[in-house]
């Protein structure tokens, strides 16, 4: 796609027709190459995620979790396959088309939080919606009520480094969520927090994408948040079981 053809992409958005799955990869394949070896993490998978649906992917660590999130997020070349999202193939779009599905279309919650330093709960949810194109007082707004909902109202002005872990947390799923994305794709988002937290912070997150009609593809090797979910798929040997 040239770039004439991507921005005019860009522009009418990826709204998906009515009944499109709003993830659906197709034979997605990734390889790697050490000295004389190959090593094959995915092997052909095929995954469909139905609008609303949040989708538990298990799998232990190296299984390939990542590399599958890293594809669907369109964050990383070197992969084969079809890649739909909202309806529209993403795989083999340039640097400009996957930017914009990645701002208009996804939401990314990793296990660490990753948040500004430098500015404060609120101003981390705003930031990506004034790229977005939001007017600051929209933004503000959107903000205050996601962070509200995830029970930081009072913790508006805190810096990362006032938060606790918890609370870190519930300010990247916000972040996540404050463009209304279409996917939330989530890597062992409770993974470095304790038990009690991370049951905590996964409930409030689930709640919320549910709350905002969001899909979800939440990658985990604990079975018992996994059960949480609408549905599980299993990656193992780089096939989804």
């Amino acid at each position: 796609m040239n770039d004439a053809s991507e921005a005019a992409h860009g522009r009418r958005g990826f709204a998906a027709s009515d009944g499109a799955a709003v993830l659906q990869t197709t034979g997605l394949t990734r390889s790697f190459v050490q000295g004389d070896v190959r090593i094959d993490v995915l092997r052909g998978i095929d995954l469909s995620i139905a609008p609303g649906e949040i989708v538990a992917l298990l799998g232990p660590s190296g299984s390939g979790k990542s590399t599958l999130l890293q594809a669907v997020g369109l964050l990383e070349g070197g992969f084969e396959g079809s890649i739909r999202i909202a309806g529209e193939e993403a795989a083999r779009l340039g640097a400009h088309g996957r930017t914009v599905v990645r701002r208009d279309r996804l939401g990314f919650v990793y296990q660490f939080h990753h948040l500004l330093p430098d500015f404060n709960a609120t101003e981390n949810v705003v930031l990506p919606q004034l790229v977005h194109g939001a007017t600051r007082s929209a933004a503000d707004a959107r903000a205050v009520d996601l962070l509200t909902q995830l029970g930081l109202g009072h913790r508006l002005t805190h810096r990362p480094s006032q938060l606790s872990g918890g609370e870190q947390q519930r300010v990247a799923v916000a972040r996540a969520l404050a463009n209304r994305p279409a996917l939330v794709l989530a890597d062992e988002p409770t993974g470095n927090l304790d038990e009690h937290t991370a049951g905590l912070v996964l409930a409030e997150f689930l709640r919320l994408v549910r709350e905002e009609g969001s899909s979800a593809l939440v990658a985990t090797h604990n079975e018992r948040l996994a059960a949480q979910m609408d549905r599980v798929v299993r990656l193992h040997d780089g096939q989804l079981r």
